[in-house]
């Protein structure tokens, strides 16, 4: 267990971000501009712990736009000027500067700023190869996870750590807080439903940082072969997973604030129907809406835009929910997914073949076409949540 150094320290995060990912995690939103004062420390920022462990060492970074310091200096720019020899950037879905769209082919290349070589770990690439290790001694992963079992960066994390281990090379996780905080709910994924959405039999919401699940992965002898990677943890500092985090950026193009990071584990199961959550509008993962619901006093129409180049029902008019101002979540919420599934002109039009890797189960969409309850699906899922809470604690970082 990694021991934390009790130092607090005062970080007054201003939402602003220079880069061309997004002006400011707010102004995404066209709300006012605010100041947050957080004592929580990123594992980026307590470099006193990671700095001497990359000196005279070659050392690959992954990470994207969310590898920041408190400063807003990128993590990258922060390592060179510490002169730290890094040889090359490894970016995972949406690129190194964040700027594609969920599922985007994603190109190698180099950063202009830095001429540093990009390689991506998204398409057929997913898993560094021996030869882009070549020469490297550490691996640095510093990613923004939001503690959904299909946000891909964990998945990402699962590969890296899987060719370090098979290439000799030591990985360096600087950790951040889960913005969900320590939310355990929904199906465990089955083995038969493993897929870059869902690698590793654990719950929708999984409550953990992603340092912590990069032990549970290590620790669970999940990786090919049962290997293991030679891993550090940097910790947060003065955090606890009951604490508020808003995060300083988006973490990806369609997770714009607060609210569609809460709401995501939620919304995203409408990926795997023909319900729109709102790609191609300014409240992405906010609303939910098809031409195929119910008429409502709500609509949105999608356009193309930063995120969505084609999004689904592009220029047709929705029906749905404004979830906008909706109380914070506390749970994996199931009563949208179902009330759309009961209002929509033509059931077996509603899933696609993608619902159940997102799920990670057959169940769920056959309880759903059942008409099981609610209370029924959750109770269905209790002992197998048990079991993974359990198994969760010895991994665990942060109270």
């Amino acid at each position: 267990m990694i021991k934390f150094i009790t130092k607090s320290i005062l970080i007054v995060t201003t939402l602003f971000f220079t880069s061309s990912y997004s002006n400011s995690f707010q102004s995404v939103t066209k709300s006012k501009t605010t100041i947050i004062s957080s004592p929580i420390k990123t594992g980026a920022d307590n470099y006193e712990k990671y700095l001497p462990l990359l000196k005279d060492k070659k050392v690959g970074i992954v990470t994207n736009p969310t590898g920041i310091l408190s400063d807003k200096t990128h993590l990258v720019d922060f390592l060179l000027e510490k002169k730290i020899a890094i040889q090359t950037i490894f970016a995972p879905e949406h690129g190194f500067r964040g700027t594609a769209d969920a599922g985007e082919h994603i190109v190698d290349g180099k950063d202009p700023k830095t001429g540093l070589s990009i390689i991506s770990l998204y398409g057929d690439n997913k898993k560094p190869k021996a030869a882009q290790l070549a020469g490297i001694d550490v691996m640095i992963f510093d990613l923004q996870d939001v503690g959904a079992r299909f946000y891909t960066y964990i998945s990402s994390l699962h590969y890296v750590m899987e060719a370090c281990a098979e290439n000799g090379v030591t990985l360096i996780v600087l950790d951040r807080p889960n913005p969900n905080g320590g939310i355990v709910d929904g199906p465990l994924l089955e083995k038969e439903f493993t897929s870059f959405v869902g690698m590793h039999p654990i719950p929708l919401l999984h409550g953990m940082t992603i340092g912590e699940y990069a032990q549970m992965i290590n620790g669970e002898k999940w990786l090919k072969d049962g290997v293991q990677c030679k891993l550090t943890v940097i910790p947060c500092l003065d955090y606890n997973r009951k604490m508020e985090y808003s995060l300083p950026v988006k973490p990806s193009p369609n997770l714009p604030n607060d609210q569609s990071i809460n709401l995501y584990a939620s919304l995203c199961l409408f990926e795997g129907t023909n319900v729109s959550m709102g790609r191609g509008t300014e409240k992405q993962f906010q609303i939910y809406g098809s031409p195929f619901l119910t008429k409502t006093n709500f609509s949105f129409t999608p356009k193309p835009n930063f995120g969505a180049k084609d999004p689904l029902y592009n220029g047709k008019e929705c029906f749905g929910e404004d979830l906008t101002a909706y109380p914070k979540l506390k749970q994996l919420e199931l009563k949208w997914l179902l009330k759309a599934y009961q209002n929509t002109s033509d059931k077996t039009k509603f899933f696609n073949g993608f619902f159940t890797k997102l799920a990670g189960t057959k169940k769920l969409q056959q309880q759903i076409e059942s008409g099981t309850s609610e209370e029924i699906i959750r109770k269905s899922w209790k002992k197998d949540l048990e079991a993974f809470k359990k198994m969760r604690v010895k991994y665990l970082l942060y109270k």
